[in-house]
């Protein structure tokens, strides 16, 4: 006797529409493989640059490390299509969660106009107090600029 497992559905890709900001980052030569479209792990990258520039400009980044950080302890991506050099990607992120001392970003990666994601993913984040190296709670400005990518 033979058992069939069931495939999860696959959601469709998200649209521009879905998201808070964008930041643009263009790709490089480099970022492609030997199959001619981007490398998986620059996905990733593009995620992380897009977060740190939003978190840079919001003031909320400390970059000595000395009063906090911010550490990702999760993060995922699904590949809904393909982006390769010379594309200039839009990377669109809206808040997914906001607790007291954790937080997720949702993120999808555009391909120049494209309305339709070719990646999306999500990066979840702790506050982390430097000198104990244990979480702590957000401060109000983190608190308030995460909430400006709240979604309706």
């Amino acid at each position: 006797m033979t058992t069939q497992t069931e495939q999860p559905t696959r959601s469709a890709p998200p649209q521009r529409a879905d998201y808070a900001h964008f930041d643009q980052l263009p790709t490089r030569w480099a970022d492609n493989d030997q199959y001619g479209h981007m490398n998986n792990v620059i996905h990733y990258a593009l995620f992380d640059t897009a977060i740190s520039n939003w978190q840079m400009s919001k003031g909320i980044f400390d970059a000595t490390g000395k009063l906090s950080r911010m550490v990702v302890v999760e993060s995922g991506c699904i590949y809904h299509g393909e982006a390769g050099y010379p594309d200039l990607i839009h990377v669109g992120l809206r808040l997914g969660h906001l607790g007291r001392s954790s937080w997720r970003y949702d993120l999808a990666l555009f391909r120049n106009d494209d309305d339709i994601a070719f990646a999306s993913g999500f990066f979840a984040q702790v506050n982390v107090d430097a000198a104990s190296g244990r979480p702590a709670p957000l401060d109000q400005a983190a608190c308030a600029a995460l909430l400006t990518l709240q979604m309706a």
